[in-house]
């Protein structure tokens, strides 16, 4: 039966893949992934053999049309991502919207996201939040921060090793330097690691220490504003 699901993978621990997702994985007729060498290592875990076609970033406008016309014939397809869910940060939003034209049905799966448990540790205000996943990288990123240091509720950011340093020096600025927040990388993996403190108290921590693994960046919101 033409369908699409959406397949959240394990964000670090393999274990952390729930039974659904690999029954889901086993019964489909193709497996799209944004790299096929990482998410071999996954389906090679737990004895999966499927055809694998990298969807990516790089690619999905290409093939969009033509993965729905697949579809259309009566295939089954899972969209993973090298980690977490689909779509979140992650290629999905041009496949699931393109699906969603033709009538194409969708089932998205519950399963690991790496900001979930970020804010969870962060012991940062959760009852209120905003998802900004990965600043822009120059264009438009002043105008982000200015915006964005007006907001009341927590903020989560996404954001890579190369660049943390430079996001919290321009969050202590924007968002002044007393601003609490937490870093969280390697969630779920063996060397895990939470760290928080003021702004300016993470921005000394990580100039003196090595930075490996994606990162998951929590910032209090702006309380003066209430």
């Amino acid at each position: 039966m033409a369908k699409l699901f959406l397949v959240p993978t394990p964000i670090g621990n393999l274990k952390d893949i729930t039974l659904r997702a690999l029954e889901t994985l086993k019964e489909v007729d193709l497996i799209l992934c944004e790299d096929t060498r990482v998410s071999s290592k996954l389906l090679k875990a737990y004895e999966i053999s499927k055809p694998l076609l990298s969807y990516h970033q790089h690619n999905e406008h290409r093939i969009t049309e033509k993965l729905v016309e697949r579809l259309e014939q009566g295939e089954s397809m899972a969209l993973i991502s090298d980690a977490g869910s689909p779509a979140i940060s992650d290629p999905g939003f041009l496949l699931v919207r393109a699906c969603i034209e033709n009538k194409i049905e969708i089932e998205s799966l519950a399963g690991p996201t790496a900001f979930v448990p970020a804010l969870s540790n962060s012991g940062l205000p959760s009852e209120r939040f905003v998802f900004e996943g990965f600043l822009p990288p120059k264009k438009g990123r002043q105008t982000r921060l200015i915006q964005l240091a007006e907001e009341e509720r927590t903020i989560i950011f996404y954001e890579s090793p190369h660049r943390l340093i430079k996001t919290l020096k321009q969050l202590a600025e924007y968002f002044g330097k007393d601003r609490m927040a937490s870093v969280s990388r390697e969630i779920s993996k063996l060397h895990e690691e939470n760290i928080r403190g003021t702004l300016e108290e993470l921005l000394n921590y990580y100039e003196n220490n090595t930075l490996k693994g994606e990162i998951v960046l929590v910032v209090a919101g702006n309380k003066s504003k209430k």
